[in-house]
C-alpha cells in the first residue's frame, strides 16, 4: 500500500518536504521562551526606574550586563516576529509575488529596526 500522499507530478519530480520546517518551528520555540525571560528582566527593570531621574535610568542601561539583555531581548523580539509574520505569509498570501515581496519588506523592516535598537542601546552604553 502506498503512503505517500503527494500527487503522481511531485513523487515524480521528487518534490516533498522542505526540510526546514521542524527547524523553524524549533527556532520560533527558543526565541519565545527567550523572550518570556528577557521581557521580565525588561519589566523589572523598568518598574525599578519607575521614580528614577533620566541620568539614574540611563546609568542602569549603560551597565555591560544590562546593556547586553536589552540588546539580546532586541534581537530575539524582531527574529521572533519575523519567523511568526512568515509563517502567517506564507500560509495565507497565494499570490507568489505578494508573498515574497511581503516577505522582503518584512526582513528589511525588521533588519533596520534592530539595527537602530542595537545603535540606540550602544549609544546610551557607551555615553555617546
Amino acid at each position: 500500500m502506498n503512503k505517500d500522499l503527494r500527487n503522481p507530478l511531485a513523487r515524480a519530480r521528487g518534490l516533498g518536504s522542505a526540510k526546514e520546517g521542524v527547524s523553524h518551528w524549533m527556532l520560533q520555540r527558543v526565541t519565545a521562551l527567550g523572550l518570556v525571560f528577557l521581557t521580565l528582566w525588561f519589566v523589572v527593570t523598568v518598574v525599578s526606574l519607575a521614580h528614577a531621574d533620566f541620568g539614574t535610568a540611563r546609568a542602569t542601561l549603560a551597565k555591560p550586563w544590562n546593556a547586553v539583555l536589552l540588546i539580546a531581548l532586541i534581537i530575539t523580539m524582531f527574529r521572533h516576529a519575523v519567523l511568526g509574520l512568515q509563517v502567517v505569509i506564507e500560509d495565507y498570501v497565494h499570490t507568489r509575488w505578494l508573498e515574497v515581496a511581503s516577505l522582503v519588506v518584512i526582513k528589511f523592516i525588521a533588519v533596520l529596526a534592530t539595527l537602530t535598537g542595537v545603535l540606540a542601546v550602544l549609544r546610551v552604553a557607551l555615553g555617546s
